[in-house]
């Protein structure tokens, strides 16, 4: 005679009694209403933060982006140039005066856009001495196209305008 021993086991194991894990703080709060959805913004508009300044305006199926950075003394950095966003990232290309450019990605949060703290070396022609886009952090100011088309450099240069 043959005998059978069933043994039975309580485990952590998946069930389908177990309750979905907890959405992260970001989507709670964007579920809430609490934050905007960035996906659900569009990345026009005028940003800022102190003597820092960035406009984004629609181009086609991208964006024409602009960014200044003005330390005082002659000590700054302007670039024009193209953005295409995919989700919360803005992939920037910009061009400086002397026609040197630079390639970056930036995050965008519906918010705020920033830059890499690491720029790549190429974005050193479009800065003057001791100046630098790295880590730039900017606040939405405005939702206007034509605010942000009517920024100007300390040197009067449109920005975000043909």
């Amino acid at each position: 005679m043959t005998t059978f021993l069933l043994l039975a086991a309580c485990s952590g194991g998946p069930s389908g009694n177990q309750p979905a894990s907890p959405p992260d703080l970001e989507s709670a709060a964007v579920e809430r209403g609490l934050v905007r959805d960035p996906g659900d913004t569009d990345v026009t508009g005028l940003y800022a933060r102190d003597t820092d300044r960035v406009c984004v305006v629609k181009q086609g199926g991208s964006y024409r982006i602009g960014a200044f950075v003005d330390y005082g003394d002659g000590l700054s950095c302007t670039g024009i140039g193209t953005a295409r966003r995919s989700g919360g990232t803005l992939s920037v290309e910009l061009k400086g005066k002397s026609g040197a450019a630079c390639a970056f990605d930036a995050r965008f949060d519906g918010e705020r856009i920033i830059f890499p703290a690491n720029m790549p070396d190429a974005c050193v022609k479009l800065c003057g001495p001791r100046a630098s886009f790295a880590a730039l952090d900017v606040e939405r100011l405005s939702e206007s196209a034509a605010e942000a088309g009517a920024l100007r450099t300390a040197e009067g240069t449109r920005l975000c305008s043909d």
